[in-house]
């Protein structure tokens, strides 16, 4: 059996919560997660950053180098919102090409990268699941650089955390098969409509590697999406909700209730409006808010 070692960046999870993790590490006869404390970015910054997605906490993977031991030569991040259909061994033996960070080709369109000072054509990476060689990161000042650029843009920053990392990694990263990170988009979409709406860079992966990574997943990534759930939501509809729901069956937290939809009142209406209209109709209008109004916003703020 493997020794995979876990570490756990904890931004306020409960001692309850730690003690069921723990158990299940028990249950499986696993080593416990090593929990470490998340950096706070504001504190280390002495500055407001704010949130484009998520909570302020998605930035503490931006401080893994000074984190993690000193010893690590290499560490697969994974998002929390994630579930591994099959083992990590071929994702964690690629071979990187001697980039810094191996992740997934994002579907962004040539105004989000205007926004954090790439080219039209530059490669933007999904960071919720990154191969990371931390020998590389550190001889090449990541985290140093990452806290100077969030400082120069004032703590506002297209897509948070991500739109940094992007910034400062976009030429030093590997771009691995769509099946390493599986998002929610590759479900929620057919690959044309995928295209029409999100409107990515030449270069972008193709149909066949798209279909090949839904088909046949190492990793499903549960990203926020407006037209869909998440499935640990009441109604969620993706193909792969059984499966989480499987995982959580064998978990602590299996008699847990699903969470209500508690997004706000105006979210339910433009998902619920997107899933009425007819998609010839509802794409380009929500490609148009995608691709260019979100990024015109975010120009306007700086």
């Amino acid at each position: 059996m493997e020794n995979i070692v876990v570490y756990i960046l904890d931004s306020g999870i409960s001692d309850e919560n730690k003690e069921r993790i723990d158990s299940l590490c028990h249950a499986y006869d696993r080593q416990t997660p090593v929990w470490i404390k998340a950096t706070d970015v504001s504190e280390q910054l002495g500055m407001n950053v704010s949130v484009d997605r998520g909570s302020l906490s998605q930035y503490a993977r931006l401080f893994v180098s000074s984190d993690l031991p000193d010893n690590l030569q290499r560490v697969l991040y994974l998002d929390c919102d994630i579930i591994l259909l099959k083992s990590v061994r071929e994702l964690w033996n690629l071979d990187m090409k001697g980039k810094t960070i191996a992740a997934l080709k994002d579907a962004f369109s040539k105004y989000y990268r205007s926004n954090i000072g790439l080219q039209q054509d530059d490669a933007m990476f999904n960071s919720g699941v990154m191969l990371i060689d931390l020998k590389r990161w550190k001889e090449q000042n990541v985290e140093k650089n990452l806290l100077e650029f969030i400082a120069k843009k004032k703590g506002v920053i297209q897509q948070g955390d991500q739109g940094a990392l992007n910034a400062i990694l976009s030429k030093d990263t590997y771009c691995f098969e769509p099946k390493f990170n599986a998002v929610t988009i590759f479900f929620d979409f057919t690959y044309k409509e995928l295209i029409k709406y999100r409107k990515p860079a030449e270069g972008y992966y193709a149909e066949k590697e798209i279909e090949a990574a839904k088909n046949g997943p190492s990793i499903v990534h549960f990203t926020t999406s407006f037209a869909s759930k998440r499935p640990w939501v009441k109604g969620c509809e993706h193909c792969f909700a059984s499966e989480w729901l499987h995982y959580r069956s064998l978990s602590p937290w299996k008699d847990y209730p699903l969470w209500e939809d508690n997004r706000s009142g105006a979210k339910k209406f433009i998902m619920n409006l997107f899933n009425a209209l007819p998609r010839g109709v509802a794409i380009p209008i929500a490609g148009f808010f995608q691709a260019y109004a979100r990024p015109l916003i975010y120009k306007m703020k700086n």
